[in-house]
């Protein structure tokens, strides 16, 4: 678990580090459950792994406070993608390993960890600060 001191000072910094944790196992899970028959369009599921990407790296900047903590997460979620879709090729039946998806996934990690340079790096503090 990320040290204290890498998080930026808001009132339930804990709490929202173990949110921030709970969504990245909940992405685990969604990916490597069956997924539900869905009649989507070819390939866009891709805006799906975009968006839970970037949701997740831009959370990483609402939260540390280090520019080594949030070149961490990033690394880290991007080979959370990669990881994920070599599992989906390894360990189901149902899914398939897609290097597209780990690109989708990757796209969203660099534009969500693009956030830290836009005056929303700073939203949740000034809506919850210390």
């Amino acid at each position: 678990m990320a040290s204290v001191s890498a998080l930026k000072p808001l009132r339930h910094a804990r709490f929202w580090l173990l949110l921030w944790c709970a969504a990245i196992i909940a992405v685990i899970v969604v990916c490597l459950i069956p997924p539900p028959p869905l009649d989507l369009p070819q390939n866009s599921d891709k805006v799906e792994h975009f968006l839970a990407y970037f949701l997740l790296a831009g959370s990483a900047v609402q939260l540390f406070a280090t520019r080594r903590a949030l070149v961490l997460a990033g690394i880290g979620l991007v080979l959370l993608g990669v990881g994920i879709e070599l599992a989906q090729g390894a360990l189901t039946a149902d899914r398939m390993a897609d290097p597209m998806d780990a690109l989708a996934n990757t796209t969203g990690v660099v534009v969500g960890m693009l956030t830290v340079l836009t005056p929303l790096r700073n939203l949740l503090l000034r809506l919850q600060p210390r």
